[in-house]
């Protein structure tokens, strides 16, 4: 079980975020992508993670992950990629093997590996990962077992440590900074994108007293949810190029491959104003393109704003940093237990087919005849007696094997 574990990770430790929003993959292609390179490369179970920082898959797989799998395994899941991008994101993965594989996802879901220490946001994530690659059939027994321990773990991390004491996500920093900007209460907010994220922020707007929402969304109908929540207006993202209600804060998160607003559409969601807007652009790839912020007066706050003070929290909080390594030190022990009793369960799985056996060829065989001698009455008794022998038998080497893992 845990030989075949295997993680292929990019996050801002080895790879700029802007690059890594390249490999996002929309939630209606995932499973037709990821489901066509199980079948080609031979991998039992796998599961993906995107983040705003971070783009991960979690692999069952007898196969080694060496250079090559890692170069048909992005040619195939990413078939618009050109030969020489495949090779840049071949060579610029991180490769975790066996228990570093699991000790990397306790570190996920736990934050210690986020862009910003105690991001509580970050184990939602994995579990609605892990919730999506098990509905859409593409983990299994392995993953599950995985993820119900990573889960269990990062809640204790939450409880028993002060991690995530003063909150710290990316929708909360960015937030803390937006409102340090002291924008009155009354400004316009043009919101485009309806996700998770975005949604996050609304609300944190909302609740420090803003109230003009107008939302564009590719989907309508969950624009105009989040909008009646807030009180505000909804559009679909088609309809943006004719917007004229003008904003003061411009907030952007959507999961687009392309950028939303170029200088053009900025030029005319303006709508004649020259004042500087706040531009919160909290999507990777970003989906305000650079040029905006050099060709009109903004005051931007995006996600590379976020690496830049990691250090700083990571400093803040070392001290529970090293309370929280103790809590997964132990957790890894856990897991290789956990892996040998599900070792040991698999392996016991015919036990109860074997013992039915042996009592079918003893009754229908060898003591047919002198079975069929029997009263009624004494075959009752019978039955009964094999039938508690039966159940305890097979109860019993389940019992000695756990007795000896847990004496070794």
């Amino acid at each position: 079980m845990i030989k075949q574990l295997h993680t292929i990770a990019f996050t801002h430790r080895n790879l700029e975020v802007s690059k890594i929003g390249v490999l996002h993959i929309e939630q209606h292609a995932v499973q037709s992508r990821f489901q066509e390179v199980k079948e080609r490369l031979h991998i039992d179970e796998i599961m993906f993670l995107s983040t705003c920082n971070r783009v991960e898959y979690f692999l069952v797989t007898n196969e080694q992950v060496s250079p090559e799998f890692l170069f048909d395994f992005f040619s195939s899941l990413y078939p618009e990629f050109e030969e020489e991008k495949v090779h840049f994101f071949a060579s610029k993965a991180v490769v975790y093997d066996k228990m570093e594989a699991v000790n990397h996802a306790l570190r996920v879901a736990a934050s210690i590996d986020s862009l910003v220490i105690g991001e509580r946001e970050i184990i939602t994530q994995v579990r609605q990962s892990y919730e999506q690659s098990r509905d859409l059939g593409l983990s299994g027994d392995t993953l599950r077992i995985l993820f119900r321990h990573t889960i269990e773990t990062a809640k204790r991390v939450y409880t028993e440590t002060k991690i995530s004491l003063k909150p710290v996500s990316v929708v909360s920093i960015a937030y803390q900074r937006l409102v340090g900007m002291d924008v009155p209460k009354d400004a316009r907010v043009l919101a485009i994108g309806a996700g998770v994220t975005n949604t996050a922020m609304l609300r944190f707007l909302k609740k420090h007293g803003m109230s003009n929402f107008v939302i564009f969304n590719r989907t309508l109908e969950k624009a105009e949810v989040l909008a009646e929540e807030l009180g505000g207006l909804a559009y679909p993202l088609s309809e943006l190029q004719g917007y004229s209600g003008g904003f003061d804060i411009l907030v952007s998160c959507t999961g687009s491959e392309d950028v939303i607003v170029n200088e053009q559409l900025y030029a005319t969601l303006l709508n004649g104003e020259t004042t500087s807007k706040i531009t919160v652009d909290l999507a990777l790839p970003s989906d305000i393109a650079p040029e905006v912020h050099a060709s009109f007066p903004t005051r931007n706050i995006s996600i590379e704003v976020l690496q830049r003070i990691s250090d700083g929290h990571l400093a803040e909080r070392s001290q529970e940093v090293i309370h929280v390594e103790q809590i997964l030190e132990e957790a890894n022990q856990e897991f290789r237990n956990i892996a040998k009793m599900r070792a040991i369960e698999v392996a016991m799985r015919p036990v109860p087919q074997m013992v039915k056996d042996i009592r079918a060829t003893a009754f229908n065989e060898i003591f047919k005849n002198e079975l069929d001698q029997l009263d009624p009455s004494s075959k009752e008794i019978l039955e009964k007696v094999v039938g508690y022998m039966e159940k305890k038998y097979m109860s019993m080497p389940m019992i000695m094997a756990k007795e000896i893992m847990f004496k070794s």
